[in-house]
């Protein structure tokens, strides 16, 4: 099987644990797939002004399935983006406003917000995720295309809130977690494998010529979509339990060797 596309997760996959990879390893990878004619893609939760900063050579030249699946980018065009409507985006805030402590970013095409007055730390982390980012007095007077929330808490306090939020906002948005303390609250069919699904079909590209590397929940229909799907050895374990295959940690660069295997025509029999 001749694969034509390779879509990577970056926090706890395409990126260790000091939010870095081997560059010069990558730049070889990189004019190799050209040479095949190989697709790669960067599909994450983040911000797709975050993402691009990553790669300023060729962030021209390959797609981004950003702010998981809610906003498609192939060579520097946008090709897709969710949409909230008012009364959802409404409704979304009402309820988060209803968990005290909860801190939260309100993703849009524009740029990313957060209610004025919030902790410096998390103003800290959530501006490494989110180039684009200000403050707002009123999140309720936001004028911007609205598609995504990511909220950050602790992690043995995400599922009570998880569940909490698949009742009170059931056919608005969906919460998935990225790992880290980071739960994401998405549109309904709207996921990395839906972002991936319209690259593929303006590609021509079948499920079973792609390959997919990630770690966590936010990248499971990702995983279900492709024919080789490989969990990092540090993936959450229900990644590991629907991923076909598995490779090293993202400290070990698993997601470059699975580049190599690609590359090298060695991948695993389907």
């Amino acid at each position: 099987m001749k694969i034509k596309l390779i879509a990577v997760d970056m926090d706890g996959t395409f990126l260790n644990e000091n939010k870095e990879y081997d560059r010069e390893r990558f730049q070889k990878q990189y004019h190799a797939l050209k040479e095949k004619g190989i697709k790669f893609v960067v599909a994450s939760g983040n911000q797709y002004y975050q993402l691009i900063s990553f790669f300023p050579d060729i962030c021209q030249e390959i797609a981004f399935v950003a702010e998981n699946g809610a906003l498609v980018y192939d060579q520097g065009q946008r090709v897709h983006h969710g949409e909230l409507t008012t009364a959802q985006f409404h409704k979304v805030l009402d309820t988060l406003g209803a968990f005290e402590g909860v801190n939260f970013v309100v993703c849009g095409l524009e740029s990313a917000y957060y209610r004025a007055g919030a902790p410096q730390a998390f103003i800290d982390l959530m501006s490494k995720h989110y180039h684009r980012l200000q403050p707002v007095d009123d999140l309720y007077a936001i004028d911007d295309v609205i598609f995504k929330f990511s909220l950050n808490l602790p992690d043995e306090t995400i599922p009570a809130l998880v569940e909490s939020l698949h009742h009170s906002l059931d056919g608005i948005v969906k919460p998935v977690t990225s790992g880290f303390g980071f739960v994401d609250l998405i549109i309904p069919g709207s996921h990395k494998a839906s972002g991936l699904q319209r690259l593929m079909a303006s590609w021509h590209i079948d499920p079973s010529e792609c390959v997919a590397v990630g770690d966590s929940g936010n990248d499971i229909e990702m995983l279900q979509l492709a024919g080789y799907s490989f969990a990092m050895d540090n993936a959450a374990p229900e990644v590991k339990k629907i991923a076909k295959y598995a490779t090293a940690s993202l400290n070990h660069s698993g997601a470059l060797d699975v580049i190599d295997h690609v590359l090298q025509d060695t991948l695993p029999p389907q």
